[in-house]
């Protein structure tokens, strides 16, 4: 019977594990799963937004008079899309797999002045149109130096450009009316299906010209679709002015591929040259670990040293001739100052720690790759919403500890405070775009869908987390906290709190400049971020020293015996955020070309905004450390 019963166990075991098997093969990211793809295929390519990094103001492609479909149908983005801009819109190009095409026209258009002003303005500001093609972002392939490397791809194609004539200095602004498009597949040769892997284009500015009236079965002399001959820019741009008519034409070429549809992005995502991304992350990792080591071996010999003297004094007579940070003991766990407001800022910045490893989580086990597009933010968005209980409850703890009673303030506080600070100024960026009209701007159904995770989810999670943290035992002292406060001696010109902070700041953010430029890179000049098991060693990186700079200062601060140490814990650590906004104001006047006063505030509001979350996360680290550190030294020695 038993034998019987464990072969039964076996069976199912095995079952569920084949069951587990086939559900892990057949799962695929949304949006992200292969498309097969037969001769002959209506393939759909779609618009996205007009960009530029001169402005940083996304539009809509229609925005601007190109040809368009009979009916516009928008794609539904998800939450992250809208608010990165994305307006993702079908197209009147029309493909077939593995169907070449040539000198297709799309249509006729006849500016006017109002029409030629918005392409001039766009081009002056160096607008890229951005396409889809099977989740495929559209990119330009531009020649490197070194022929035998690969290509750099640019991500869209820029509006038009500007130029002058031959034997003219008046410049003028030409339109990209001509796109010759590459869509390269791989072949199954099983099933004679494609899959595609590749979508390249060249664009080119044509001055198209026709014999007679224009009408649907007009010939271009300029392009014919018979000739072998490629379109290339002629010596007659097509210049964009008041009344002037613009054909817009295309061209469809394919090309078989030996890329698979798995490693398809890898072309996208390996833009820059990796051997300097490599060794500068290696190079900044070594010299943060090597000091971190430093540091902490110092710590462990000076405070063996300092425990076993204070253990091993005999008489009280010894022990009231010892200075050091033994004699605050009585005073070290004093509540401090406004501690109602350190407990929601060390709750808010838990919060911040637990979405920050979750989503590094998911983004090293590729859920938040670059294909799947606004899935890093949404997931953010999501899981700092969610983790609004673990912020409650760590506020509710530490206020407990604090001798404090009214729980509810405390959370009503921990709920709104931050959250509160980012939407106005959000508020404020987004009426900015509005204001100039960009796809940028948040729709007011998106703002109602905000304001319901804040109101409807995080701010019930906050008062649960603290309900449960305020019912859990208070943290005890490990030493009495005396009655009277003792005086505390004038500090060395080191020592100084605003000196001590500044410094503190420094390591952590030498633990993270490096990466933090690709980062702004990617965000600011439009370019894909995918090094996230790099991000995640550099985080890990970042925590360690926090804790590090922040205890070494502590400890100082105590053997001078001053006991204030739980703001300065604080921002200690937290004040490499200052160095944050100054590298954020560095790299706008010397990598970015923004010249719009709105794109500047545009830039430096979500770069205060980055900074401050970023003073919330590392100050919260640098806290905790010290909290650690205090409760355990001041638990090994002997208190009379």
């Amino acid at each position: 019977m038993a034998r019987a019963y464990g072969s039964c166990q076996i069976s199912a075991s095995i079952f569920i594990l084949l069951l587990l098997f086939n559900v892990v093969q057949s799962f695929y990211l949304p949006g992200v799963a292969p498309e097969d793809f037969h001769t002959g295929d209506e393939l759909n390519v779609k618009v996205n937004k007009l960009t530029s990094i001169k402005t940083q103001l996304p539009y809509s492609f229609y925005s601007l008079p190109f040809c368009h479909p009979k009916v516009i149908v928008d794609s539904r983005e998800n939450l992250g899309e809208v608010l990165r801009g994305d307006r993702i819109e079908n197209s009147p190009y029309v493909f077939r797999m593995r169907d070449p095409q040539k000198c297709a026209v799309l249509c006729r258009v006849t500016l006017d002045g109002k029409t030629a002003k918005q392409f001039k303005e766009k081009i002056e500001d160096e607008y890229r149109v951005n396409m889809i093609l099977d989740n495929l972002p559209l990119v330009v392939p531009i020649p490197r130096l070194d022929q035998v490397a690969p290509p750099i791809y640019q991500l869209g194609f820029h509006v038009g450009l500007k130029g002058q004539y031959a034997g003219s200095k008046e410049e003028k602004y030409f339109i990209h009316n001509h796109l010759s498009f590459t869509v390269k597949y791989h072949k199954d040769e099983q099933t004679d299906s494609s899959r595609i892997v590749g979508f390249e284009v060249k664009p080119f500015s044509v001055k198209h010209t026709y014999g007679g009236k224009w009408s649907d079965n007009t010939k271009l002399t300029t392009c014919d679709p018979n000739s072998k001959q490629p379109i290339s820019n002629s010596n007659s741009p097509q210049e964009v002015a008041d009344k002037q008519e613009i054909i817009f034409t295309y061209d469809v070429e394919y090309q078989e591929s030996d890329v698979k549809w798995a490693s398809r992005w890898d072309t996208y995502l390996l833009m820059n040259d990796d051997q300097i991304h490599w060794f500068s992350i290696v190079n900044s990792l070594m010299i943060v670990l090597f000091l971190s080591g430093m540091v902490a071996m110092i710590m462990l010999r000076t405070l063996y040293r300092d425990i076993s003297r204070y253990n091993d004094l005999e008489t009280q007579e010894e022990a009231q001739e010892e200075t050091g940070w033994k004699l605050v003991h009585g005073d070290v766990f004093r509540p401090p100052n406004n501690s109602n407001l350190l407990c929601v800022y060390v709750g808010t910045g838990v919060q911040f720690i637990v979405m920050v490893l979750v989503t590094m989580m998911f983004a090293v086990l590729g859920f938040l790759s670059p294909s799947n597009r606004g899935g890093l933010m949404t997931a953010m968005l999501l899981l700092w919403v969610f983790m609004g209980i673990f912020a409650g409850y760590s506020a509710a703890r530490l206020y407990k500890m604090f001798k404090g009673t009214e729980w509810k303030k405390v959370a009503l506080r921990t709920a709104f405070l931050f959250p509160a600070t980012v939407f106005g100024i959000f508020f404020v960026l987004n009426a900015l775009i509005w204001g100039q009209k960009s796809s940028g701007a948040v729709p007011f159904g998106t703002m109602f869908a905000l304001f319901f995770l804040w109101f409807g989810i995080s701010v019930p999670l906050v008062f649960v987390g603290s309900y449960v943290g305020f019912r859990k035992p208070a943290i005890e002292d490990p030493v009495k906290t005396n009655k009277i406060p003792r005086q505390i001696p004038e500090q060395a010109w080191y020592m100084n709190p605003i000196f001590s902070i500044m410094i503190g700041g420094i390591l952590p953010f030498g633990a993270v400049f490096i990466e933090l430029f690709f980062i702004l890179t990617s965000i600011w000049l439009n370019q894909f971020y995918y090094i996230f098991g790099f991000l995640f060693i550099v985080f890990v990186i970042l925590i360690i020293t926090c804790a590090e700079i922040a205890v070494v200062l502590c400890y100082f601060q105590l053997c001078s015996e001053d006991y204030l140490w739980w703001w300065r814990s604080y921002l200690t650590s937290g004040s490499s955020a200052l160095y944050l906004f100054l590298y954020a104001v560095f790299y706008f006047f010397t990598k970015l070309e923004i010249t719009k006063p709105v794109s500047g505030m545009l830039y430096f509001g979500y770069m205060f905004l980055a900074s401050y979350a970023f003073f919330v996360l590392t100050g919260t680290i640098g806290f905790y450390a010290c909290f650690w550190f205090t409760r355990l030294i001041y638990s090994s020695v002997k208190i009379d």
